[in-house]
């Protein structure tokens, strides 16, 4: 027998009619907020990734699936959504002299513990915008981001924090500081912050090692760093999320895992997922066009990870949406069958319609349709048929059967039935 690969697994009924409503959700906020869909392949050049993302990144140390292809050149399937969306727009012209919001949602991989809410491989919806500099378009990204976890009845159970990185240059001297701080703490950091200390010592700010919580507190804050540009960026950002009654915490120790980052950085983040509480983040990342070879180009996006959402959506409803037919069509010959998918076929257009197939007796078809939790039979026989009629049977209700002419079920079940 041969298994799923660990941490990649099958979606089945009934979850995957929550994955669509889900898919159907981000779709509609995301398109009325004007962005416009953009697909990248599954798969790109690994230099891509270490170039965006960061060579000393966990990511690119240990977690990209990267293999050689047949012409010996080294592939990736990609890891997260931002470098490729970048990689697209610069070999396509898409940056120049424009203003592009772009989206996309598919599986991403990448090599890590399997655990709750943590996959190898994973969903993610994401967002980019390129072409603005100005702190209102930083408001309008996360306006999105709260409109569709409102949308999603999440948004009484996440918290967004919020940070900034400031300016390459702000960041370089605050490193500085923060490596002088940490040295003197050497002996006090685990093994994993002692290697970052060599390779990417901010990361260290976002250590989730309990014991390292009061070093870390104490550290230098970026914040007191910014230049005067970040700084009245961040400032300005803060003023028109509360003139738009979003609510934030502001996280100093927020850096995110990718070097990419620049001036404005956000999490929505639960207390009821345990370990894996970030459902959504994003950030700047003005300099990330030209480090792959465009022009310079301000840039900023976010990433939502749907198996998160997911949990914590079926954590609060408790229950899965309904994937039975509304309607189960019986028969008892050959052209009844043939009559039935024609009769079928509008009435598609509002509802979920199953037409019993493989035979068997009326009493047999009748104990399936109410095994498959329609809410209606229809049953076309020989007297139906000789008369243009249909039986219908309320399988959920106490409701008197009846007969109609075939002419009179649309309108019929537009009244008794509501849309799929």
């Amino acid at each position: 027998m041969i298994n799923a690969i660990r941490g990649m697994n099958d979606i089945l009924p009934p979850e995957t009619r929550l994955w669509q409503t889900v898919e159907h959700t981000l779709r509609q906020v995301i398109q009325h907020f004007g962005y416009q869909e953009i697909r990248v392949p599954l798969v790109e050049k690994t230099e891509l990734f270490k170039r965006s993302i960061g060579e000393a990144t966990d990511i690119v140390e240990k977690e990209m699936y990267t293999f050689l292809d047949r012409n010996n050149e080294s592939l990736t399937l990609r890891p997260e959504g931002t470098a490729s969306c970048v990689r697209a727009g610069i070999e396509h012209g898409l940056f120049h002299n424009q203003i592009q919001r772009l989206w996309y949602m598919g599986p991403y991989f990448r090599y890590e513990r399997p655990q709750k809410g943590r996959c190898r491989q994973f969903h993610q919806c994401g967002a980019e915008v390129f072409g603005i500099d100005t702190p209102d378009i930083d408001a309008e990204l996360i306006l999105l981001t709260a409109s569709i976890l409102e949308k999603l009845g999440l948004k009484d159970h996440v918290v967004l924090q919020l940070n900034s990185l400031g300016s390459p240059l702000a960041r370089l001297n605050y490193r500085t500081e923060l490596t002088r701080y940490l040295s003197e703490q050497h002996a006090h950091l685990d093994a994993d912050s002692q290697r970052r200390l060599e390779t990417n010592p901010l990361r260290i700010l976002d250590s989730k090692n309990p014991e390292m919580k009061e070093l870390i507190a104490n550290a230098p804050k970026l914040l007191n760093y910014l230049d005067p540009d970040s700084e009245q960026h961040f400032s300005k950002l803060q003023s028109y999320l509360s003139s738009q009654g979003i609510a934030y915490t502001l996280n100093p120790c927020l850096v995110r895992g990718l070097d990419y980052y620049t001036k404005t950085v956000f999490e929505w983040v639960t207390d009821e997922l345990g370990a894996q509480g970030t459902v959504c983040a994003g950030g700047r990342y003005d300099g990330l066009v030209e480090q792959l070879g465009g022009k310079p180009t301000p840039a900023l996006g976010f990433g939502l990870g749907l198996e998160r959402a997911l949990l914590l959506i079926q954590q609060i409803q408790k229950t899965l949406p309904s994937i039975a037919p509304h309607i189960y069509f019986i028969t008892d010959s050959e052209d009844a069958f043939t009559d039935a998918l024609r009769i079928a076929a509008p009435l598609r257009d509002s509802w979920r319609v199953l037409v019993h197939c493989g035979g068997g007796s009326i009493k047999n078809q009748f104990k399936k349709a109410d095994k498959s939790g329609a809410t209606i039979a229809l049953v076309l026989g020989e007297q139906e048929r000789a008369h243009h009629t249909i039986t219908l049977k309320f399988l959920r209700e106490e409701i008197p059967q009846l007969t109609l002419l075939q002419t009179a079920l649309l309108a019929y079940l537009q009244q008794k039935l509501s849309y799929a």
